[in-house]
C-alpha cells in the first residue's frame, strides 16, 4: 500500500477537480491549455495552467498513477517545499522545452498542449536518479527492473516517438523528454549546492 504525502494529495485533488470542471465547462480546457507561441492564443500563464488539464480519463489516470507511485517517496526525501518547487519547475520547463524544440527544430509540432506528463516524468526521473537500484515491477506483467532503467526507457520512447510520430498521434513526446531533461538539470544543480 502507498500513502499520500500532503503535496501529492493536494495535486491529485486539484488535477481530479479540474478534470471534473473540464467535463462540466469545456471552456476550462481552452483557458488552461498551452497554445503554441506561433498562435495568437498563447499566454505566458498557460505554461503553468496546462499541467492541470487532461485530455480524457485514461490520460489523467496514468499520469496520476505514476505520480502517486513516485511522488510521496520524493516528497518525503526532499520535503514538501522543495518537492512542489521541483514539480512546478519540471512542468513549466517541459512546456518551454517542447516549444523550443518545435520552434527551433520543427520537432513535436503542436497547436495546443495539456497534461501533467512533463511534471510527472520529472518526478519519476528524480526517483530513478535518487533511488537507481530500487527494483520495480509492472502492474500486470511479472517483470522486475531497476528504477534507473525505467528513466532510460521513458527517455528513449519520448525521443523515438517525438522524432517519428505516428499518424494521428497528439501526444507531446518532447514535453515528456523535457520533463526528464529539466529534472536531471535541477538535480545536478541541487547536488552541487
Amino acid at each position: 500500500m502507498f500513502r499520500l504525502t500532503p503535496v501529492v494529495q493536494n495535486l491529485l485533488i486539484i488535477n481530479i477537480g479540474i478534470f471534473i470542471l473540464q467535463s462540466i465547462m469545456p471552456a476550462v480546457t481552452e483557458w488552461f491549455a498551452l497554445y503554441n507561441v506561433t498562435t495568437p492564443y498563447f499566454k505566458p500563464y498557460q505554461l503553468f495552467t496546462y499541467m492541470f488539464t487532461h485530455g480524457g480519463f485514461m490520460h489523467l489516470f496514468f499520469n496520476m498513477l505514476m505520480f502517486v507511485f513516485a511522488g510521496p517517496i520524493i516528497e518525503d526525501f526532499w520535503g514538501s517545499k522543495r518537492f512542489i518547487m521541483f514539480y512546478t519547475l519540471c512542468g513549466v520547463g517541459a512546456g518551454i522545452f517542447n516549444i523550443l524544440i518545435n520552434v527551433f527544430f520543427g520537432v513535436g509540432d503542436f497547436s495546443v498542449m495539456i497534461g501533467a506528463s512533463g511534471a510527472v516524468y520529472g518526478v519519476v526521473t528524480a526517483f530513478g536518479i535518487l533511488f537507481p537500484d530500487t527494483r520495480l515491477s509492472l502492474l500486470f506483467l511479472p517483470i522486475s527492473f531497476k528504477a534507473k532503467y525505467l528513466v532510460m526507457v521513458l527517455g528513449a520512447i519520448a525521443i523515438f516517438s517525438g522524432l517519428r510520430p505516428s499518424a494521428g498521434d497528439t501526444t507531446a513526446h518532447m514535453a515528456h523528454l523535457g520533463g526528464i531533461v529539466v529534472a536531471i538539470v535541477i538535480i545536478q544543480i541541487w547536488r552541487r549546492r
